[in-house]
């Protein structure tokens, strides 16, 4: 699409394809949500939508994306990505970043559907965009969090090399929570060789960019 080359973009790794998603994507992403994405008794998110009854649940994820799409630009974006892994969605991985031609730091965060966790494919996506924003975007630092009882989160920001940066304490479910802070400097970064980027040079007047 010529005015959404974002449309275009994508992000390969040896198992894994992070691309922008289409409708169907979109529709077979619900189909994740939809099915779960965490075990009962545990929330990994601020804003508890996986509680919500199955239909709810693939409702509210394709209008989160719609919402992304309408709200970007340069000065305040989110990229929400499908990641699909022999041919299915199985989860999504965002990026996102305020006053970024500026201050060239941006946020991770993810959801993997539960029936493809434990597979290593949470690290691989991580490790994806990441590339994307420092080979790519040229940010200079990457941050992210995710709360104390996130084990699996937290491995895969520690495997990476972030470092701890400081906690916060939020109310989730009327009770007080703590989540732990990490931040990745570009010098700490490890490129990762068999990462492609495609389609990004027509997609960078979107991030405030020079192509």
């Amino acid at each position: 699409m010529r005015n959404w080359p974002l449309f275009e973009l994508s992000i390969t790794t040896p198992r894994l394809e992070l691309r922008h998603p289409t409708l169907d994507d979109l529709d077979e992403l619900a189909d994740r949500a939809a099915e779960g994405v965490h075990e009962a008794g545990f929330m990994p998110f601020m804003f508890p939508w996986s509680e919500a009854a199955p239909a709810e649940r693939a409702r509210r994820t394709v209008q989160y994306h719609f919402r992304s799409w309408a709200g970007f630009t340069a000065d305040d974006w989110s990229l929400e990505l499908v990641v699909v892994h022999e041919g299915q969605v199985v989860g999504t991985q965002g990026v996102s970043a305020t006053s970024f031609p500026v201050a060239r730091e941006i946020r991770t965060g993810s959801w993997l559907g539960r029936r493809f966790q434990g597979r290593g494919i949470g690290t691989e996506m991580r490790r994806a965009v990441l590339h994307l924003a420092f080979a790519g975007l040229g940010a200079r630092h990457a941050v992210t969090e995710a709360f104390e009882d996130n084990h699996a989160s937290l491995a895969v920001t520690r495997k990476l090399g972030y470092r701890e940066d400081g906690v916060t304490v939020h109310a989730r479910k009327g009770e007080p929570v703590v989540t732990r802070r990490f931040r990745m400097a570009r010098e700490d970064w490890s490129p990762s060789p068999d990462v492609e980027i495609r389609n990004l040079d027509a997609c960078l007047p979107l991030f405030g960019l020079e192509p």
